[in-house]
């Protein structure tokens, strides 16, 4: 397995450090001011600014099922990963929270690979950053978009529970995850060997539940039945880290998870009192991923 930060020197322990003080605290401001606080007079600028200096920009994955082409990408500056899966007989392929700053990159990757994009699929209405979907139309005939029916967002596919997402042989099942927003959903693999789960779970985290039709008892649920169901092995690929991790399992997360081995109880108190500020992006992120990442271009 290959890690998005490669080395780590000791004021980027410092940022990584703070970023785990903040149990995946979702903000990069956040991230900066502990960084700063943990590292006075480093001269450090942002997360991100640290992150670019030892950082890939994509990893290479072997995917556990015959025939499946998977690719894990990482956008520095929202600490967002997309995914790009594809049919290696027919080249279809679909691609899972594509991020605006990275669209060249990506759409580089799909030309160089001579995939066919199929569909562009978000995991949720973004907060942290805009979705590049909607401009990735524009640039590839036929290329469709999908997002869950209880997003409130716009797209050409809404999504519902049990839904697939076809690429060639392959598919993807959808599973309504909702607590961190309304329209949260996770996609799984038809073998269950992988799950990509967006801001429900995350690496030894979740995601917050204080915005967006926030709701910690339902994103507590969500997980226990739609995703700790899945079996020990199934590969957890979340939608963000902080630190570098690039994926886990189910079986990891139900054992070590510091928030999901609490109770409901104990898990909405924890929720409740994170006390984090709001991301940065969110103003102009959510309008414009309501209308498919074309507000305002």
């Amino acid at each position: 397995m290959c890690s998005v930060i490669t080395r780590m020197r000791p004021l980027h322990r410092a940022v990584a450090l703070s970023l785990r003080l903040g149990a995946n605290a979702e903000s990069s401001s956040y991230a900066a001011t502990q960084s700063r606080r943990l590292s006075p007079g480093s001269g450090s600028g942002s997360v991100a600014d640290v992150l670019r200096l030892n950082a890939r920009f994509y990893c290479s994955r072997t995917a556990r099922t015959e025939g499946l082409l998977f690719r894990q990408l990482f956008e520095v500056e929202s600490c967002t990963y997309t995914y790009l899966l594809a049919d290696t007989n027919t080249k279809e392929a679909i691609i899972i929270d594509p991020v605006l700053e990275t669209i060249d990159r990506d759409l580089n990757l799909v030309d160089e690979l001579g995939l066919k994009l199929t569909l562009a699929v978000n995991t949720h209405c973004h907060a942290d950053h805009i979705t590049s979907s909607g401009l990735m139309k524009k640039r590839i005939a036929g290329l469709k978009s999908a997002i869950s029916k209880f997003s409130g967002a716009t797209a050409d596919i809404l999504l519902s529970e049990g839904d697939r997402i076809p690429f060639g042989k392959h598919y993807l099942t959808v599973r309504e995850t909702p607590g961190h927003t309304d329209g949260c959903t996770t996609f799984v693999s038809a073998d269950e060997s992988m799950a990509f789960t967006g801001d429900s779970l995350l690496i030894r985290g979740c995601g917050r539940t204080d915005f967006q039709q926030g709701c910690a008892k339902c994103l507590y649920d969500s997980i226990q039945d739609k995703i700790f169901t899945l079996p020990d092995h199934c590969l957890i690929y979340p939608a963000h880290d902080y630190i570098g991790q690039t994926v886990s399992t189910v079986g990891e997360e139900r054992k070590f998870n510091p928030r999901l081995t609490k109770s409901k109880d104990e898990f909405v108190e924890i929720m409740n009192n994170l006390n984090l500020p709001k991301p940065d992006k969110i103003d102009i992120s959510v309008p414009a991923n309501l209308v498919c990442g074309l507000h305002g271009l």
